[in-house]
């Protein structure tokens, strides 16, 4: 419902009384028609010498352009036992601080009991990062703390990334949320999944919330897990809307995770970089690292958008998967490359066994369209190092030998019916 009311006390302290008799009407859901309010005064019987023009006017109710490219966000919670690696990740993000377009914006939070460095301070802290030399003690100017948060309240990631684009404005964002990771899963029964846990409060953030998080947000050009496992279908398929670029690792993600300075350093190398390119960048930086120190790791690139194409095609797959009852192929495909869950699957592999294995052509003709939509449109790029890992193609799926129903909750679920497919794969043993 509109409210609408005649021109006030701000117009008169304008441009005088006479403004007042125009009586023009304001719809103040759709904002001042300023160039309305200033026909209206100079139709009237008052000298308008030396008032704006009405372009003039309207040129200044606008907001400057960001003149920063970039603002890289990164959601740090250290309140459980990866505190040490929070505080090593903003001293490697200090080795190379922000740049002329670029800003790098850190909220760390701690807790006591984890490691004492640094002051062994507690709650959180928000920072613009700056370059130094010193590597054991964060010297970044502190721009807000916050004395107690709760870092697995999804409503405080939609405070930080809000925050950040109001101070620190740029032409393109992009988010990482820091610490333990667990795929697609909202049970707090078992293992449970999602990611940003807090020790203190014993809350974290589930999938779901983290759509809601992002949309809440305005959405990013590029997001990215520094955590584990989170390069689902499920996960990528609730945030697909807000998030043109998806960086995370379909495996567990080393302590160390992140090399936050050979990011960095790419980054800053190509400051007006497009959001596939920052994508290239994080997954190439964190995989090179483990490559050199011969430890095993995953990490790829995927495109939001390109999940709504991928969902249709999924939804015709389970369906001919399900006509065709062909409980062998479905079986020999669930012997595919797995992850520290076993029923994280990689989606790419197990759709090129259903593929060889099966005898019925529907759905040997579906698996192959999916596969190759994955390589061409959805994975953007791919890597991984350790034979462990060589038959990763950059984005996992939940094929169960139990199934979970909270599964049943996914947005993935009810676009595509996975969940009616996971459930009878989890049958066939």
């Amino acid at each position: 419902m509109f409210r609408k009311s005649v021109i006030g006390a701000g117009v008169l302290a304008l441009f005088g009384t006479a403004a007042y008799a125009a009586s023009v009407e304001v719809d103040f859901d759709k904002g001042v028609d300023t160039k309305a309010i200033l026909e209206a005064i100079r139709s009237a019987d008052y000298k308008t010498e030396g008032l704006p023009s009405a372009e003039a006017m309207e040129a200044s109710r606008k907001p400057a352009k960001p003149s920063k490219e970039w603002t890289i966000m990164v959601f740090i919670n250290g309140k459980n036992n990866l505190e040490q690696y929070g505080l090593k990740d903003v001293n490697e993000m200090e080795m190379v601080g922000s740049g002329d377009k670029v800003n790098v914006v850190v909220e760390l939070a701690r807790i006591k009991g984890y490691s004492s460095a640094d002051g062994n301070w507690t709650g959180s802290r928000r920072y613009l990062i700056q370059k130094d030399t010193e590597t054991s003690k964060i010297t970044s100017p502190i721009v807000q703390t916050i004395p107690t948060v709760d870092m697995g309240d999804w409503n405080h990631l939609v405070d930080f990334g809000n925050w950040v684009k109001t101070n620190y404005p740029a032409k393109k964002y992009m988010l990482i949320v820091w610490n333990h990771g667990s795929g697609w899963n909202k049970s707090v029964a078992g293992p449970s999944k999602g990611i940003s846990y807090d020790d203190e409060t014993g809350k974290h953030i589930t999938t779901q919330q983290l759509g809601q998080a992002l949309a809440k947000i305005g959405g990013v050009d590029v997001y990215g897990s520094d955590a584990c496992l989170m390069q689902m279908a499920e996960v990528n398929y609730q945030i697909k809307d807000n998030a043109k670029v998806i960086v995370q690792s379909e495996e567990t993600e080393p302590g160390d995770g992140y090399t936050y300075n050979d990011f960095l350093n790419k980054v800053m190398a190509k400051q007006n970089a497009t959001p596939a390119e920052i994508g290239v960048m994080a997954a190439d930086a964190y995989t090179d690292h483990y490559v050199q120190i011969g430890q095993g790791a995953t990490q790829s690139s995927v495109s939001g958008p390109a999940l709504a194409g991928l969902a249709p095609m999924v939804k015709e797959w389970v369906s001919l998967a399900m006509a065709s009852k062909d409980t062998a192929a479905i079986k020999a495909a669930k012997d595919c490359q797995a992850y520290y869950y076993s029923d994280n699957k990689d989606m790419y592999d197990f759709l090129s066994i259903v593929a060889d294995k099966t005898s019925d052509a529907a759905l040997k003709a579906k698996s192959q369209e999916i596969m190759k939509y994955l390589e061409a449109n959805v994975v953007l790029h791919n890597r991984w190092t350790g034979s462990s890992y060589s038959k990763s193609h950059g984005l996992a799926v939940y094929v169960p030998d139990s199934f979970d129903s909270t599964y049943n909750g996914l947005a993935w679920s009810a676009d595509t019916g996975w969940n009616t497919f996971a459930q009878w794969a989890a049958s066939i043993q």
